[in-house]
């Protein structure tokens, strides 16, 4: 096989984890070593490998020492044996260090609502070694007696899944009310199967529906009422606290409140007099929510307008009824006289006449559309009332938990308003327990989303206020954020499919500057995606932006900013307009072309400001369009009255799909064409010495670990590395394939260099 520089041919956009390149197919058999690095080692004075060393195939010319947790007692061994308890998989290279199985996870946490729990865990203490960890839950149920369990069975919903669990979390659903369960959650690797001990796992018990059993009576007056209430007889552990639920008679479905107490026992204040409510109560203890007890009806003390056997009653009766008279002509007089000596007879208004609105602080020009920051209101609620649909909450099905956001849970279900057909939609919910503030700050992102109208904009279905909990609903986006949408479709789209999904996020950023609207977080996690792969800018929460980003870090200034989507000007002076947009945008399109690869890869925070300002900026990516990495450094220019406004990238971009010959040029051919001097992620491999200085220097640190525990401990066994051999480690994106397989190349050519041949085996 040739291993020169022109025996390796670039990674086609297309092609997938485990499909060899044409000069590349074929496992090599075992890692070979070349003679400019490494010596004749572990080779007896017979020319057999000495124990403690192996040789995979006697048509290697060197021997191999065994890896990790292996050994070889005789010369001449063709692999090493695992150590007592370490095992080797099937698939796990002969230079891979032995594993063995993973202990049992940590940490175990239950959540039970009624008949559902979600149960989370922390991964392992020890992994056995490998990276291929996943997850069983198994479920036994127990009805009465502890003693008599029984296996679950396939009527529990497991969501996502039972076995093979690749997260930390799952939920079960369709569970029994008043049941024990237990279940046992077990960690699993590659070589679990392969030994004799059985898995080590962790167990949850739970209980469902622990219903509070009485409620009582107290007392009441014309506006509050005392209850009391007795326990549940068998409490899934410590009893946190009660939730009493009230609402006026028939009204449950329009209007309900909400109140926790550690007591047994409450007044419920700010009644109406006269008025039946219904209350129930159901306790939370440290293995979720129970059921609500039986509901109890209580009416308040009716309310004297006027006190009975009051002296003056007769008098104020007269006062009210002359008052009354006195009031009734003189309205009437009004609507029969001139306009012009009451005031009240309205002027004839021209139909087509188009007024001026005066709206909180701003008036709006005939035709025109300006953006009304909830913060303006006084009533913060009022800005909910004039942006957002109230939806009564009977119209929304929950079906499953899609994710989780900081206020709640997200959840995807179905919609269905009176006269229209049911639509999917997401859900996001408002975790109980929360304050005026963070009401406030969930429901102002629905202010802000109810005031656009664009394709390419996420759109407000309504809001949930008037029950608990208060809910946002949306349009239901299936493919997710843009980010992970793309990762996981690496090489799968063509280049006018990126071109197209880009011109779809610059309209409607151009929609959102048009209104005046600022995002500031404009990134490819913030963009989502529908069925048809339209993309749309969501995440409008302008109060968690800034301080509660996982991608955020402080600044300078003060606060939190995302600092690799971000101006300078902004990272530096808090400057943010639709200029600052502009150079986030930019970031958006570097991350659609390298499909989902992080800007700055490994770079700290720190480095990214350094080196913008000392004008650094972003590769193109690989196979990118030179015409698209022009725009992105249009994006990028630091003085802001430099960067194009969103309606000329939505031009040039329209511009490029009707002539998609611009687009064949790519940025990068002068880069690959043998100066790696050009590419800025490729080091200088005179200064590299060990594995992890060239996975650093080629900002692929994040492999380190992959590499070691595969055994390519020195530079001379990465020399000889494929891409099946990358995706059998766990690198499975193309572009970082990409990047590895080419890096290997120049450490090729410097070997060549070296003995002034290429190098063949």
């Amino acid at each position: 096989m040739d291993l020169s520089p022109a025996a390796h041919t670039p990674l086609h956009p297309q092609q997938r984890c485990g499909q060899d390149l044409p000069s590349q197919r074929g496992y090599p058999l075992g890692f070979y070593v070349s003679s400019w690095r490494l010596g004749l080692g572990g080779i007896s004075s017979r020319g057999a490998c000495r124990p403690g060393f192996y040789k995979a195939s006697s048509l290697d010319p060197y021997c191999m020492k065994c890896p990790p947790h292996s050994y070889s007692h005789q010369e001449g061994s063709s692999q090493c044996t695992c150590e007592k308890s370490y095992f080797r998989a099937e698939t796990d290279p002969r230079a891979m260090p032995c594993t063995r199985p993973p202990t049992a996870p940590e940490n175990p946490i239950s959540t039970t609502n009624e008949t559902s729990i979600t149960l989370e865990w922390s991964p392992p203490r020890d992994s056995g070694g490998r990276n291929d960890i996943t997850y069983d839950v198994h479920c036994k149920k127990c009805a009465g007696d502890p003693r008599e369990c029984s296996l679950c069975g396939s009527v529990l919903h497991f969501i996502p899944r039972q076995f093979g669990l690749t997260y930390t979390k799952v939920l079960v659903t369709n569970l029994l009310p008043h049941t024990n369960y237990t279940f046992d959650l077990e960690a699993l690797n590659g070589v679990s199967e392969l030994s004799p001990s059985p898995n080590q796992y962790i167990s949850i018990n739970v209980t469902t529906s622990q219903a509070v059993n009485v409620i009582l009576k107290e007392r009441k007056s014309k506006d509050s009422i005392t209850l009391a209430w007795q326990g549940p007889d068998h409490a899934n552990g410590l009893i946190v606290e009660y939730e009493v639920i009230y609402y006026e008679k028939n009204q449950k479905d329009q209007n309900y409140t909400v109140l926790k107490t550690k007591s047994n026992s409450m007044t419920v204040d700010g009644l109406k007099p006269g008025t039946t409510y219904v209350f129930r109560v159901r306790a939370r203890t440290s293995g979720g929510h129970g059921t609500y007890g039986g509901e109890i009806e209580l009416e308040t003390s009716q309310e004297d307008m006027l006190a009975i056997g009051d002296p003056n009653q007769p008098t104020i009766m007269a006062v009210s009824v002359a008052g009354g008279i006195v009031l009734l002509i003189f309205l009437v007089t009004c609507f029969v006289v001139s306009g012009r000596h009451c005031g009240y007879i309205k002027a004839k208004q021209d139909p087509d006449e188009e007024k001026l609105q005066f709206h909180h602080g701003q008036v709006r020009l005939p035709g025109s559309r300006t953006y009304v920051h909830p913060h303006t209101y006084e009533d913060p609620n009022q800005a909910v009332r004039d942006f957002a649909k109230e939806i009564d909450a009977s119209c929304i099905r929950i079906e499953r938990v899609i994710g989780a956001g900081e206020f709640g849970e997200v959840c995807s279900g179905r919609l269905k308003l009176p006269g229209k057909r049911e639509i999917y939609v997401a859900i996001k919910s408002l975790k109980a327990g929360y304050s005026e503030k963070q009401r406030r700050d969930f429901l102002s992102e629905a202010s802000i989303m109810g005031q656009f109208d664009n394709p390419n904009i996420i759109h407000l279905e309504g809001v949930v206020t008037k029950c608990k909990p208060v809910m946002i609903i949306t349009e239901y986006m299936e493919n997710g954020s843009l980010d992970s949408f793309l990762r996981k479709r690496d090489g799968q789209f063509t280049v006018i499919q990126l071109v197209g999904m880009l011109r779809g996020i610059a309209s409607g950023m151009k929609y959102l500057s048009d209104m005046n609207y600022i995002h500031r977080d404009l990134a490819a996690r913030n963009i989502l995606v529908n069925s048809n792969f339209v993309c749309k800018v969501s995440d409008f929460g302008l109060s968690r932006v800034l301080e509660d980003d996982p991608e955020a870090a402080y600044t300078t200034r003060g606060g939190k900013i995302p600092i690799r989507w971000t101006a300078p000007e902004a990272i530096a002076y808090r400057k943010f307009t639709s200029a600052s947009d502009v150079w986030s945008y930019g970031i958006v399109m570097w991350e659609v072309m390298s499909y989902g690869e992080r800007p700055y890869w490994e770079m700290s925070n720190q480095d990214v400001i350094k080196a913008i300002d000392e004008g650094y900026r972003l590769p193109a990516p690989m196979d990118c369009p030179a015409v698209l990495h022009q725009l992105m450094l249009d994006c990028w220019q630091k003085a802001r009255g430099d960067r194009p406004k969103f309606g000329q990238i939505v031009n040039i971009l329209d511009k490029l799909i009707r002539n998609p010959s611009c687009l064949k040029t790519l940025a990068n051919d002068a880069a690959w064409s043998g100066n790696s001097l050009q590419d800025p992620c490729t080091p200088d491999s005179s200064t590299i010495t060990t594995v992890d200085e060239w996975l650093d220097g080629i900002k692929m640190g994040q492999y380190k670990e992959n590499f070691a525990s595969a055994g390519y401990a020195t530079l001379d066994t990465v020399v000889y590395i494929n891409s099946s051999d990358l995706c059998r480690i766990g690198v499975t994106l193309v572009g970082h394939q990409k990047r590895i397989l080419w890096s290997i190349q120049n450490l090729h050519t410097m070997a060549s260099q070296m003995h002034g041949t290429h190098i063949q085996v």
